[in-house]
């Protein structure tokens, strides 16, 4: 750009004749014009009430009114005051004012910026110090930063979204691969069963979908691209990068992840693995510990993990006590034959083992020994029902319950037994995933203990696509609960790794303030390794609004453009879900973002009412949409808008739990877990009169079928008409083309509900 102030005489700045209200047209009114606002987009002096001060005995409102509110799209996007050139705008009251200015409730924007016609200030409302300072002389080689935090198009309000479900494989049409205007996908069906490589290999705390990781892999990226999962876990999405042909990172502090992923991915031949589990079988079974004498003298003889404490909310203190002896004595003695006929010297010269497959094919037999952990314990929780054969009868309860807790009545398993058939699910694994990962391809993965708060060992933007599920505050402490794995296959858990772990409580009673800050600077880093035109999508299911608005602020300080989100289910409901309905969110949000070189701040939309109207309102309008609603469904509703509408940190102050607002404003149905208008009760807020009708219709014909009962028409209209008064009443026609859409006739002038499923009656 031109300098503006080329022919600016910065001296006149100390006449005493040069004063605020020349800074204002002399100095402030060019910076405007540049950015690209016009006369409608500058308020200038509007005043304010002040939220809460009043003066005199009559209490009279006292008046804040900022010199400029800067509007996008009829919404606030900054605020801007000028100040005299003798005065301080980096700190202190001036700053202070502006930014009550700026917090105000009919204004509500993220930035302010304050200018004294030598210098100017841009803040951040949830930061202390400047965001961009500098002096007027200067300000070319700080345009650039003022066009990306205050032009108008830097700002968006909600979102237009486009959808789609084709992704990857070979029905994509072969055009160029936009890498910057992918399109979000919708909901996507979960087909966790349907995979051998992620589901009955080994349990773990969380696991996303595999085919949900697949898919959003194929849209965001491209065969041969880069894919980073810094909080790996399970593996779900190391794996699938590799089987779709990309490289894959995945970096966890939690050793028991990495040996999990490292073994699932190592690639062995299948014929030389079965012929050592033969061997290790043989010899177990000749010799298999079971009278006390031989249990005692295994104990003595093999190493088991030993005067490892466990958390204290365990039943029992360390991990020998979650143990029978003859279970430690087995495990034991099993692990101990592992160990030694995978040494290089135990195989037979016919085959022709390297040290690499032999390493490889001592990770796969261990990953078999601690499947065989999980159930061969005090801990197992068995499903009523099952039998020994079937795999998910039941649970270890640090994956079922979060804490070690004893099983009422711990089953006696046959051992060898169990590890037979962790050796099929394994070789099916193995088997399923050869033709993508193999010895040709296995140096695409880089499996990594380490922490997603430094990537350090990653260069700068050279990744392609980001795709991570991180921790839910306190939802699992991750490294507590690995502890009985962790001691049986001798891997370290450092006290750095607890400290770096980002969690809320657990033995370390990690707080809040913690987590937030692991999380932000996990994202810094996330921003500084992903490519530019590239996109990170961020799975998250925490039910306080606090933590969704920590991950947008921080994405959107770091650079990221918010892209929008999307509720996506993760297979069944939990058993956690089951125990605790208000307390646990089955579904998730897949939040994304873009790195852009010009990325766009979310403008918190200028919302005109109370946030409890907008709660009432997002509610109502979701249990109209699909005549009633669960609380994944209210909250994802929720967080979705505010995100859009930049209320989260409202909602966070007022409703960090909905449950009691929920059971108090609406009808709860213990059965289905569903939320609906109380019976014959109006809906409060403006919701979609057609909308209305359809819910009202639904409700009383399914209220018919079951007390069996065929209501006429005019018995339909004397029923709901009453309800739909809050502003419109419907003619009897408008309900007349509801109902036909969702009903069929009975006779002459009898309804019933269509007997197509609901699918058919909302799609």
């Amino acid at each position: 750009m031109t300098n503006l102030f080329a022919n600016f005489d910065f001296r006149l700045l100390n006449s005493p004749d040069f004063k605020e209200d020349s800074v204002r047209e002399v100095i402030i009114l060019p910076i405007l014009q540049h950015l690209g606002y016009m006369n409608t987009n500058i308020v200038r002096s509007k005043a304010l009430k002040h939220p809460f001060l009043k003066i005199g005995s009559k209490q009279r409102p006292i008046n804040l009114v900022p010199d400029y509110l800067l509007k996008v799209e009829e919404n606030y996007a900054w605020v801007l005051d000028a100040k005299a050139p003798n005065e301080d705008i980096a700190q202190g009251g001036n700053v202070e004012q502006v930014y009550s200015y700026a917090i105000h409730p009919e204004v509500r924007t993220k930035f302010f910026a304050l200018c004294n016609g030598h210098e100017f200030a841009l803040f951040r409302t949830d930061e202390a110090q400047p965001l961009v300072f500098f002096s007027l002389p200067e300000i070319d080689s700080h345009w650039d930063e003022l066009e990306r935090y205050l032009a108008p198009d830097a700002f968006q309000v909600g979102k237009a979204y486009t959808y789609t479900k084709e992704v990857g494989g070979e029905s994509r049409e072969k055009v160029r691969f936009d890498y910057l205007n992918r399109p979000l996908l919708e909901e996507i069906p979960v087909k966790k069963r349907a995979c051998k490589r992620h589901f009955g290999v080994h349990g773990y705390f969380t696991k996303q979908s595999w085919n949900i990781v697949q898919d959003y892999i194929r849209n965001f990226s491209q065969v041969g691209d880069t894919v980073l999962d810094p909080f790996g876990g399970s593996g779900v999405t190391v794996v699938e990068a590799l089987m779709t042909e990309r490289k894959g990172i995945h970096i966890d502090l939690n050793p028991m992840s990495i040996f999990l992923t490292e073994s699932l991915v190592a690639p062995v031949k299948i014929e030389t693995l079965t012929a050592t589990f033969e061997r290790v079988k043989l010899a177990y079974e000749k010799d298999e510990p079971k009278t006390d004498a031989n249990i005692k003298k295994a104990l003595k003889t093999y190493p088991y993990p030993s005067k490892i404490s466990l958390p204290k909310d365990a039943d029992v203190q360390s991990i020998e006590e979650l143990f029978s002896a003859k279970q430690l004595a087995q495990l034991a003695f099993l692990k101990h034959l592992i160990l030694q006929e995978t040494e290089l010297k135990a195989f037979p010269k016919a085959q022709k083992v390297g040290r690499q497959e032999a390493d490889n094919i001592r990770k796969t037999l261990l990953l078999m020994f601690s499947g065989l952990v999980t159930k061969v314990n005090l801990t197992f929780h068995t499903t009523q029902g099952a039998n020994d054969d079937n795999i998910s009868g039941g649970d270890a309860s640090a994956f079922r319950y979060y804490r070690y807790r004893i099983a009422p009545d711990p089953k006696e398993i046959d051992l060898m037994k169990y590890f037979s058939l962790r050796y099929q699910k394994v070789v099916g694994a193995k088997q399923e995933i050869a033709p993508k990962i193999n010895e040709n391809t296995i140096q695409h993965a880089q499996i990594v203990k380490g922490t997603a708060t430094d990537l350090s060992f990653i260069k700068k933007e050279s990744i392609d696509y980001i795709y991570t599920d991180p921790p839910y505050g306190k939802k699992i402490p991750y490294l507590d609960l690995s502890t009985m794995w962790n001691g049986w296959l001798d891997l370290p858990v450092t006290e750095e790794d607890f400290e770096m772990e980002a969690i809320e409580g657990g033995e370390h009673h990690k707080t809040k303030e913690s987590y937030n800050t692991l999380i932000a600077q996990s994202i810094a880093e996330m921003y500084r390794v992903l490519k530019f035109d590239r996109w990170m999508s961020f799975v998250f299911a925490h039910k306080d609004p606090e933590f969704w608005h920590l991950i947008l602020e921080t994405a959107e300080k770091c650079g990221f453009e918010y892209a929008g989100a999307v509720a996506q289910k993760n297979g069944q409901t939990s058993f956690k879900k089951r125990q605790n309905p208000f307390t646990v969110l089955s579904g998730q949000l897949i939040i994304n973002f873009k790195k852009v070189r010009k990325p766009k701040t979310i403008m918190k939309a200028s919302l005109g009412m109370e946030i409890g109207e907008i709660v009432l309102q997002t509610v109502e309008g979701i249990i109209a949409k699909n005549n009633g609603a669960t609380l994944e469904q209210i909250n994802d509703e929720l967080i979705i808008k505010g995100l859009e509408l930049g209320f989260l940190d409202l909602l966070k102050k007022e409703y960090s739990d909905l449950t009691p607002y929920l059971l108090g404003e609406f009808d709860y149905d213990d059965q289905t877990e569903i939320f609906s208008i109380k019976k014959n009760k109006k809906f409060k807020t403006h919701v979609d009169l057609d909308l209305r009708i359809k819910y009202y219709l639904i409700s009383y014909l399914r209220r018919m079928e079951v007390i069996k009962k065929i209501a006429t028409f005019d018995e339909i209209c004397l029923h709901i008409i009453p309800l739909l008064k809050n502003g419109i009443t419907p003619e009897e026609q408008t309900v007349l083309k509801v109902l036909e859409d969702i009903g069929e006739r009975v006779g002459k002038d009898s309804w019933q509900l269509k007997k197509t499923g609901q699918a058919k009656i909302f799609g």
